[in-house]
């Protein structure tokens, strides 16, 4: 169930004395006691509908409730549709790898930044390659300049244990 259909009082559920109505067509009805409003309400079918309790006098409104939340879900569920969900994907070399398979990484980053992932590169050194961490991290630099048209470096190159990892992210047309 959703946040805002909690929070919304409906009919018999509102607490005030007097209560400022507007009409299921927007029309100001003004303020009134609640067993008034009520009454009006239950004669034309709808709900009372408590949508400012914060106000002085609380603002209800007559609707029907029912339709309402079916509207409301009905615009979340849009929405949840509309959001983009951002995963990250990552790539893995080696400090000595040979050209060809920098490349073939290369590719295979490229699809991922294309599908709108994010791209964590990470260079695993084995045994004495860590003695010589400035090559992984040239071979890094050399990665996001070859992707530069396509993806911004949004963490540089940073030595974690046994790894040295970079992010990227899709670069946004503009």
């Amino acid at each position: 169930m959703n946040p805002i259909s909690k929070e919304l009082r409906i009919n018999e559920e509102i607490r005030a004395r007097e209560v400022r109505v507007v009409s299921d067509t927007n029309e100001q009805l003004g303020v009134m006691p609640l067993r008034d409003a009520l009454a009006a309400a239950a004669e034309r079918g709808v709900d009372l509908v408590e949508v400012a309790p914060t106000a002085k006098p609380p603002v209800c409104r007559m609707m029907d409730y029912g339709k309402y939340r079916y509207e409301q879900q009905k615009r979340e569920k849009e929405a949840r549709k509309k959001q983009k969900v951002i995963t990250l994907k990552e790539v893995k070399l080696r400090p000595n790898i040979e050209d060809h398979d920098f490349y073939v990484k290369m590719k295979n980053a490229i699809r991922f930044l294309e599908d709108g992932s994010k791209v964590k590169v990470t260079i695993m050194f084995r045994g004495r390659e860590l003695s010589h961490p400035e090559l992984g991290e040239e071979l890094l630099v050399r990665f996001a300049e070859e992707l530069k048209d396509k993806a911004v470096r949004e963490k540089a190159p940073k030595l974690e244990g046994r790894n040295m990892t970079m992010m990227l992210a899709p670069k946004t047309e503009k």
